[in-house]
């Protein structure tokens, strides 16, 4: 079948565009003669997928606008009145974060619900990403949206549309792809005026109601109000130039513990995000304005929250001086112990509790749980994953007090099942304040641990490459690595850096060594490349876990590296010899041209 000319996509986009900045973008682009730029923005659709929508705010179909937040929630209002019972009774709840026209296109949200007759619960003033889902769960609602550019990369001219389900979780198979379909089916734009929500008698506003509730909630994972607030350990804040201030800061009032020293630079909302060049406390540097101003104040720590608030960073001011920041599944470590330690003290059976990380995370929750007789169990990347995991362990019987993932993703208690990074904040918070009556702080705590569990670290990494034959031909090679494999029984590398190859689970193609007879994986299976690998040493008392995977969004093979054992020394060897095999024999990055992350 013919292409469509692009003369006629420009026409398209001009009859149902009525912005008149992203119309003038399209003209102008049309004046100028450049189709590449037009053809880039137009010819393919934006992909409604797990996470909603993301990309960069400018026109086009394939870009964030307010036609694509449109025809985006007019879809999902039609497969939400279609799938959930009575839903527009029970409304949906929508937020937004500060990001550039993320107000504006909450209120658009709104109005395509609202055009159909659906309750909508719109939420009042810039929120975090939390606030959304537990409003979703507190309220009954239907489904939620959170406008926010936190489900994306941190560039300053990106935006999203994150999506939550009437069960308070990130939406998962089959309801993204019915969302997708129904927004392709209800492409004419019902409605454009965003004031409606002032009008309404079906948009209510229930922020501070929720607001209230959501701190009695965290009032609920307080352990030690009193003590907390004697402690004479000094931290200092950084909010990320996002919206998490005001709650960090009630959330520090409600465990009792003395104010942080906000970076006052960072405080306030700012789409423009000044100071930092990428705005992920994940980021190298992204923390160095917050360890000057810590500095300045001889605070012991740096707490971090990215823009929408829902993920957490933290630093500890080594005897040095120096400041060491912790890693996802270091602090994952920590909040587990804890959890562990709460649940013990309550006197329930531990063969009822349960944690939740995603499979690129730490093995080290998996080692306590077979120390101390837990259930760990294991699920895809993304919260979307784990929340559903948590909520069906839930029914099984199980209290799920705590999930993570290793991109500084943390769940607390059973009010939401989804990251957050204020809850997160206070949990690290007061169990510093706990430690430091100890003689302790939390870097000696975790060696604690490692000497109970086992020493874990890891070696996170990627490859570039941008073509997707060679990305098949390596994966395929993977596969059939010494010439005897079968689509059945796929024949993988055996060893690597001296270690044997224990056990691979392919989720790309739905095989697991470790689940014979039928080597069905029990996770479900990856729309990309997704590859792990367990291997050790049993004479030297070493294990590696190594993941391998595609990105979905990044020209990148993403591995994901982890080595444990009793003797760290051998740990930290071990690790690098990993990675050069990787990259050398497996990847066969100088033949293929891969440069390293």
């Amino acid at each position: 079948m013919a292409a469509i000319p692009l003369k006629d996509i420009v026409q398209e986009w001009l009859r149902l565009d009525k912005n008149q900045d992203t119309r003038n973008e399209i003209e102008r682009l049309w004046n100028a003669g450049d189709s590449v730029e037009l053809e880039r923005r137009l010819r393919n659709g934006i992909e409604f997928g797990t996470a909603g929508l993301r990309g960069r705010m400018e026109a086009g179909f394939s870009r964030m606008n307010d036609l694509i937040i449109i025809q985006a929630s007019q879809g999902l209002c039609q497969y939400v009145l279609r799938t959930v019972g009575n839903a527009a009774e029970r409304g949906v709840v929508v937020g937004h974060d500060h990001r550039h026209h993320s107000e504006k296109w909450a209120q658009l949200t709104a109005a395509a619900f609202l055009k159909n007759g659906v309750k909508v619960y719109l939420h009042e003033g810039l929120v975090h990403t939390p606030l959304v889902p537990f409003s979703v769960k507190k309220l009954g609602a239907a489904c939620g949206v959170m406008i926010t550019g936190g489900v994306i990369s941190y560039a300053y001219d990106d935006n999203g549309y994150k999506v939550y389900w009437e069960n308070a979780v990130q939406i998962i198979e089959p309801h993204d792809k019915g969302i997708a379909a129904s927004i392709k089916a209800n492409p004419e734009p019902q409605t454009w005026d965003f004031q409606s929500t002032q009008s309404s008698p079906l948009c209510l506003d229930r922020t501070n109601d929720m607001r209230e509730a959501y701190f009695a909630h965290l009032a609920s994972l307080c352990l030690r109000k009193s003590l907390n607030g004697s402690t004479p350990v000094k931290f200092v804040n950084t909010s990320m130039h996002g919206v998490s201030h005001p709650f960090a800061t009630r959330a520090f009032e409600v465990f009792g513990l003395p104010a942080f020293v906000p970076v006052e630079e960072q405080r306030l909302p700012d789409p423009d995000f000044p100071t930092v060049r990428f705005p992920n406390p994940e980021e190298k540097g992204a923390l160095d304005l917050a360890m000057s101003t810590a500095d300045k104040c001889s605070a012991g720590y740096v707490l971090a929250q990215d823009p929408d608030a829902d993920r957490f960073a933290a630093a500890e001011r080594r005897p040095d001086g120096k400041w060491a920041q912790f890693t996802g599944d270091q602090l994952g470590a920590l909040f587990a112990s804890a959890a562990l330690d709460r649940y013990k003290s309550s006197g329930k059976p531990l063969a009822k509790l349960a944690m939740v990380a995603s499979t690129v995370s730490s093995k080290m929750i998996e080692a306590m749980a077979h120390t101390e007789g837990f259930k760990f169990v294991e699920c895809l990347t993304g919260f979307k994953f784990i929340g559903n995991t948590a909520l069906q362990l839930v029914q099984e019987g199980y209290e799920v007090p705590f999930g993570y993932e290793e991109a500084i993703g943390f769940m607390f208690g059973s009010e939401i099942r989804d990251k957050d990074g204020v809850a997160a904040t206070v949990m690290f918070a007061e169990l510093v304040a706990s430690l430091e009556v100890q003689g302790k702080s939390a870097s000696q705590h975790l060696q604690e641990l490692y000497k109970r569990y086992g020493f874990f670290q890891t070696s996170n990494s990627y490859f570039i490459c941008s073509d997707p034959p060679t990305i098949q031909q390596i994966f395929t090679r993977l596969r059939n690595y010494d010439g005897a494999g079968t689509p059945e029984r796929p024949s993988y590398p055996k060893t690597i850096a001296g270690l044997t190859v224990t056990s691979v689970r392919d989720l790309t193609i739905g095989y697991d060594s470790s689940n014979p007879p039928t080597y069905k994986p029990t996770l479900p299976l990856s729309s990309g490349q997704m590859v792990q690998f367990r291997a050790e040493s049993p004479a030297k008392g070493t294990k590696i876990t190594l993941t391998t995977r595609t990105s979905g969004t990044e020209p990148k093979i993403k591995y994901y590296l982890e080595g444990s054992g009793k003797d760290e020394e051998a740990v930290r060897s071990l690790l690098p010899k990993v990675v050069n095999e990787l990259a050398d024999e497996w990847m066969e990055a100088g033949k293929h041209g891969l440069a390293r992350g």
